[in-house]
């Protein structure tokens, strides 16, 4: 007979993240936000605000797609050449050209408002990378980009062109960044099936390190999530790729994992500048 752990509509159960949080450095700091694709239920730990880093990369090519579909256009040859340059490899200077198109800071927060992220701040001035958000702004995001819809239900308002378009480069991402959240789907080069965009960053005054991860992955079994993890504090930047990692799986597991007489209920929906 099968006994089903109590889980929190909306939050990840403190058992699984407790390993991640104990493994973490002192100081270290994660949240995780997920979404189990086929049900639409998701959860999420922690609410705190950390700085993007290039993550914030699609929150710009979101905005632009949006600004091109307002002016009922499709991107110029430049815009193109920007936009995949600053997600596949996440090229700074064409992040910084196309932060310029959308209007900087107060163009990404107009897009977001349309968006649904109620809670991420554009950095200011040129400083994209210092823009400030929640793992669960970053997962309403990713349902955007990858669902065609919001928190709520509400259909995209990116359109199914503008959709498929940064599918197709957060899923061309360069070899040696394809770490993160992919790191929750399946291992062996087969079942590696993963769109993602990752963000680092050193801070200046303390030189520990901004590790950021989002985008959709795909289990061994054939399932797909939606993850977000952001992390700060980490004193190398290979021990925050470890704590973003860990806690990518910790989240995933919380909806796969089946262990003997134990199965994971499954959660309701809607609750609950040296950077890359």
């Amino acid at each position: 007979m099968e006994v089903e752990r109590a889980v929190v509509p909306g939050t990840l159960p403190a058992e699984a993240m407790r390993p991640v949080i104990a493994a973490a450095e002192d100081g270290a700091e994660v949240s995780v936000a997920v979404l189990d694709v086929a049900s639409g239920r998701r959860a999420v730990h922690g609410t705190g605000l950390f700085e993007t880093a290039s993550i914030v990369k699609v929150d710009i090519l979101a905005a632009l797609l949006l600004r091109a579909q307002d002016e009922g256009r499709s991107l110029t040859a430049q815009e193109k050449r920007y936009a995949a340059a600053m997600i596949e490899v996440s090229d700074n200077a064409s992040a910084s050209a196309l932060w310029t198109a959308i209007g900087g800071a107060a163009g990404l927060d107009a897009a977001n408002g349309r968006l649904g992220l109620t809670d991420t701040e554009g950095g200011a001035g040129t400083l994209w990378g210092l823009t400030r958000t929640t793992a669960a702004d970053q997962l309403t995001l990713l349902q955007q980009v990858f669902m065609g819809r919001g928190d709520s239900g509400e259909a995209s308002r990116l359109s199914e062109a503008s959709r498929a378009y940064l599918q197709g480069l957060m899923g061309s991402v360069a070899e040696d960044q394809d770490w993160g959240v992919s790191a929750a789907g399946g291992t062996r080069t087969a079942e590696r099936r993963f769109a993602l965009k990752n963000g680092w960053l050193p801070r200046t005054a303390t030189g520990l390190w901004v590790i950021n991860s989002v985008g959709r992955v795909t289990t061994a079994e054939g399932r797909e999530f939606l993850v977000a993890v952001v992390s700060k504090g980490s004193t190398t930047k290979a021990k925050g790729i470890s704590l973003v990692e860990s806690a990518a799986r910790a989240a995933v597991s919380v909806f796969t994992v089946r262990s003997a007489g134990v199965h994971v209920q499954k959660l309701s929906p809607y609750e609950s500048n040296e950077s890359s």
